[in-house]
């Protein structure tokens, strides 16, 4: 197999565990009619369990200690991927189904766009920001349908998920130009051990939950949050960005086949149509030029 054919399985295998996130965090956490771990749990114990992981990693690959520059960036990468976003999500799968946030978070490489427009002070063209708007509106709309014209709090988690993940992605690219990416998660988890080992003790369940809920915890813990990175990270080396990136345009509709046998959820034609959308208007704001900002003369 071609160096290109195998980055580009590896980011689809990549896509594949990402897009099984959103099942099993619901399975994790369940619902509000019948509740499992807790968000704040799976948030801090899905860390705390990668993290140790990738302690081991780092020994064994003998990683160098990041640049004093470089701490920053990695902060705010935790602030988005270990905190942000499996919290966010956690909250909003007790609320909304997983195809429902299947849907609202196809909106996640357009909103890593324009916040890395923005963070690198970039000029996008006016078809960009009519992209970006339309997907946001197209986002309202299926929302404000489901939830029979009114936004739920679910929703407002789901946003929230999707800038999270925007910014924290932004922040470890910028790192990950500097340093192997795969050693950028394992940075970002390890330097978040401090809080997230205290944190899953604290909040670690009082209550029994079903072993499906565990079983969803251990792949959010195991995949989702760590070796789904490697191989994404490595299918991006091997097969170009450009061309493998455009495989995370089917993660939503996986997302939506994988709910049904895990949860038993029903798909409906409309809920593809807007998916559909959705992915159609990411793919065609990423087409959009952007052009450098304007340098100012010294």
């Amino acid at each position: 197999m071609s160096p290109t054919n195998k980055g580009f399985a590896l980011g689809v295998l990549g896509v594949v565990i990402f897009a099984m996130t959103l099942p099993m965090t619901r399975l994790a956490v369940g619902d509000n009619s019948d509740p499992q771990l807790t968000p704040a749990f799976v948030t801090a114990g899905r860390a705390a369990l990668a993290g140790l992981l990738s302690v081991l990693y780092l020994l064994a690959v003998r990683a160098s200690w990041p640049a004093t520059r470089h701490w920053p960036a990695l902060a705010v990468s935790a602030i988005g991927t270990v905190v942000g976003f499996p919290l966010s999500l956690a909250l909003a799968l007790r609320q909304v189904d997983a195809m429902h946030a299947a849907v609202v978070t196809g909106l996640m490489p357009l909103s890593t766009a324009v916040i890395g427009a923005l963070v690198l002070r970039q000029r996008p063209s006016m078809g960009f920001w009519a992209c970006a708007l339309a997907g946001c509106a197209l986002v309202l709309a299926f929302a404000a349908w489901q939830g029979g014209g009114v936004l739920s709090a679910g929703d407002g988690w789901l946003l929230l998920a999707v800038l999270f993940t925007g910014i924290g992605y932004v922040a470890g690219a910028k790192v990950a130009a500097e340093m192997p990416a795969p050693q950028v998660i394992c940075w970002v988890l390890v330097m978040s051990l401090p809080f997230t080992l205290p944190a899953t003790v604290w909040f670690w369940p009082d209550a029994p939950a079903r072993a499906a809920s565990w079983l969803g915890f251990v792949y959010v813990s195991l995949f989702s949050m760590w070796l789904g990175f490697f191989a994404w990270y490595r299918g991006l080396a091997l097969g170009g960005l450009v061309r493998v990136s455009q495989v995370q345009l089917i993660q939503p509709f996986l997302a939506l086949m994988f709910a049904v046998p895990v949860l038993g959820e029903k798909l409906d034609a409309l809920t593809v149509v807007f998916a559909l959308a959705v992915v159609g208007v990411v793919l065609l704001g990423k087409r959009m030029p952007v052009g450098r900002a304007a340098q100012v003369p010294a």
